[in-house]
């Protein structure tokens, strides 16, 4: 399934699995090693302990991988200032509160509402997706109908 990042959300993905298999993988490797060292392997807790962590790790890493191979990246010149897409820096008005917010939309792997980065997938991610600026959009959430001006499109 393909998911959509920037550069440096690919450039993020590729230096987390990384790290996983080049420092992760023999720090597991050398607790297996320990473990099996305490002897009888069906009554090892800390065997089992490791058995399970290494499988943990290479689950992630499997997934990793497979993020990175279905990656579509966004380059930068690919960001319209026209309408609002992935790589996208929104100015919003919060038509209720008459607050101002802004917001880049990124990939779901890149999402980090409390940085301002929010997932094409969330709600108003989703929502805002290919409108322009003047647009005024309604997000349905959990604290009820949210609605918001466009105000600025950069990247």
């Amino acid at each position: 399934m393909a998911h959509t990042v920037s550069k440096a959300g690919k450039a993020k993905l590729e230096e987390d699995l990384d790290y996983l298999i080049t420092v992760r993988r023999a720090e597991v490797a050398q607790k297996l090693k320990e473990a099996r060292s305490f002897g009888d392997l069906s009554e090892n807790a800390e065997y089992d302990e490791a058995k399970n962590e290494q499988a943990i790790l290479e689950s992630k890493i499997a997934e990793l991988s497979m993020l990175i191979d279905n990656a579509v990246v966004v380059d930068d010149d690919d960001i319209s200032i026209d309408e609002i897409s992935v790589g996208s820096i929104v100015k919003l008005r919060d038509l209720e509160f008459d607050e101002i917010e802004t917001l880049q939309i990124v990939g779901s792997t890149e999402s980090d509402p409390d940085n301002g980065k929010i997932s094409d997938d969330s709600p108003i991610g989703k929502a805002s997706l290919k409108k322009k600026v003047g647009d005024v959009f309604e997000v349905e959430a959990p604290a009820g109908m949210l609605k918001f001006e466009v105000l600025e499109i950069s990247k």
